[in-house]
């Protein structure tokens, strides 16, 4: 039941990766287009702290930018 951590694996805290390659993986994730062997890369290497940020922010911007298509539109 209670496993340990494997000492071996890295630890997603530890992982540094750039910030224009996380900005990269998120917006090709949003699209929905991604090699698997790119997605390998960017788990062994992206911090999944500095993807999710990356990812909301992302979405805020996807938002105010349809709401300001919107209010030009109408």
């Amino acid at each position: 039941m209670n496993q340990r951590p494997d000492p071996s694996a890295p630890n997603a805290a530890k992982r540094q990766g750039s910030l224009p390659r996380t900005v990269r993986a998120v917006a090709w994730s949003l699209i929905g287009l991604r090699k698997g062997s790119e997605y390998q890369q960017d788990v062994e290497k992206l911090n999944p702290i500095h993807i999710i940020a990356v990812g909301l922010v992302a979405v805020f911007l996807l938002v105010l930018g349809l709401i300001a298509l919107v209010n030009w539109v109408v």
